[in-house]
């Protein structure tokens, strides 16, 4: 590992160059070179994200208020669902991940503030009084200390940057927790609603089962027809029944999702029955290279390369002598009047040079572990950058395929609708089977539950993009993006 590119510094030799350096070469030296960094500039990892999507994207924003509503963040507008928009702002309220994102945010920031702090003299003081003995004696004693260490190296300066750079990656933590939990909500939320709406649609069909049930039961007492079709006949309708239960505990289980989504004991949460609003956006999705600043978690791996740059720095200082300067005042008298007036008043100034001479290769090591952090850092990087577009594609992929299919898929169900009326009419007729009307009817609910389940996964296929793209969101710290 070399250790001699300090950047702007000149260059110094390798390991072990200050074991044999003159105290008074080093004081000269830290003169000559104040204020000198030794950490590398940085620049994010360079990863080549193409220029284009392979999957098939929308077009342009049509909608100027879409277009405001998600580079404000307000993505989840766009499916037009007004039970959501009003649910949405609690999230923000009452999901404790997202309170201790909070909380890590105020942490950063105030591990900032010390950082800077350091930077700065440290200013004491000091006062006492003491009587002792017979007759009664007394002394008084003030004294005033300040000390200094100037930032030659940079040391500071690159801790301050890496604080920095944490404070804004624990930031944009913190939107990817919004969004996550946002967008948990949405998932949630839709499915609650088809799995709501599929009750519906077999509350409908149940009834039709019990009055073929009826009107077989009554065809058999009347021995029109066999006991096989009471017997088919009430099969179906249980099937149908115990697909209904099926539906209501998912759709219990997605209440409780989002009572905890949003902060409130599932017990004391409910969602009154309403509509699915069934509208999936078209989110037309932006360059490649702009997913970079978008996407909450690949802003935060950047600057946590950017912080592990800062500690490169850090660790490079500590080859470097190290200045402290120093000053005090002070006085005693007999008591608290007389002290500011007394001629004992003494002051000293005082400056001291420190380089350690010998530690065992420990300053190496820590250089080759701060360039390893950097490294480690960069790969995470790559790969968060990798993802994302990965998942973007993934998105447009499946929302393309969707779209196909949910158009065949209403096809099928209105001709499977169409077959089972007619079937049983057949039936009541005396032309076909009981069996016959059975398996229309499955196939007619399967078809129209399918579409369902279709029109669904379409809504959290957006979603899902939505997410991928960042929900809007932009890096507060990089320049606005046109």
């Amino acid at each position: 590992m070399n250790h001699t590119c300090f950047d702007s510094c000149p260059r110094l030799p390798s390991k072990g160059w200050s074991r044999f350096l003159p105290l008074s070469t080093g004081l000269a030296l830290a003169l000559l070179l104040g204020a000198c960094s030794v950490t590398p500039p940085h620049q994010a990892p360079a990863v080549d994200v193409g220029t284009a999507w392979r999957g098939q994207a929308p077009e342009g924003w049509v909608s100027t208020a879409d277009y405001r509503a998600w580079h404000e963040g307000r993505w989840w507008t766009l499916f037009g669902d007004e039970g959501l928009d009003a649910l949405m702002p609690r999230v923000e309220i009452g999901n404790q991940d997202l309170a201790a994102a909070v909380a890590r945010v105020a942490q950063a920031q105030a591990l900032l503030r010390q950082a800077e702090a350091a930077q700065w003299p440290t200013v004491g003081t000091q006062l006492s009084t003491q009587r002792n003995g017979q007759p009664a004696r007394g002394s008084a004693s003030l004294g005033l200390t300040a000390s200094w260490a100037p930032d030659l190296w940079g040391r500071l300066a690159a801790g301050v940057q890496g604080q920095e750079a944490s404070l804004q990656a624990s930031q944009a933590n913190l939107a990817a927790a919004r969004l996550s939990a946002q967008g948990s909500l949405a998932q949630a939320w839709f499915a609650l609603r088809e799995a709501e709406a599929e009750g519906a649609l077999l509350e409908d069909i149940i009834e039709g089962y019990r009055r073929a049930l009826a009107i077989t039961q009554n065809n058999y007492d009347a021995g029109i027809v066999a006991r096989t079709d009471v017997l088919q006949a009430q099969s179906t309708l249980e099937s149908a029944l115990s697909t209904r239960a099926g539906l209501q505990r998912s759709r219990d289980t997605y209440e409780h999702a989002i009572a905890l989504l949003v902060g409130e004991v599932p017990a004391r949460f409910a969602l009154p029955p309403a509509p699915w609003v069934r509208q999936a956006p078209a989110i037309p999705p932006e360059l490649p290279s702009q997913l970079l600043l978008r996407r909450p978690d690949v802003a935060a791996a950047e600057r946590a390369v950017a912080a592990a740059n800062a500690s490169i720095g850090a660790a490079r200082a500590a080859w470097l002598p190290q200045l402290n300067l120093s000053a005090g005042a002070g006085g005693t008298a007999v008591d608290l009047a007389k002290l500011l007036s007394a001629p004992t008043l003494t002051w000293s100034l005082g400056a001291a040079l420190a380089q350690t001479l010998f530690d065992a290769g420990a300053r190496a090591a820590a250089v080759d572990q701060a360039v390893a952090a950097h490294q480690l850092a960069s790969a995470s990087y790559r790969q968060s950058v990798l993802e994302a577009i990965g998942q973007v594609e993934d998105q447009l992929t499946a929302m393309a395929a969707l779209d196909a299919q949910i158009e065949h898929a209403r096809v099928a169900a209105e001709a499977a609708t169409a077959a089972e009326e007619r079937t049983l009419n057949s039936y009541r007729a005396g032309i076909s089977a009981f069996t016959a009307v059975v398996t229309a009817q499955a196939t007619a609910l399967n078809a129209r539950r399918s579409l369902m389940q279709l029109q669904l996964s379409r809504q959290q296929a957006g979603v899902a993009l939505v997410q991928a793209l960042g929900g809007g969101w932009q890096a507060p710290w990089a320049p606005p993006q046109q």
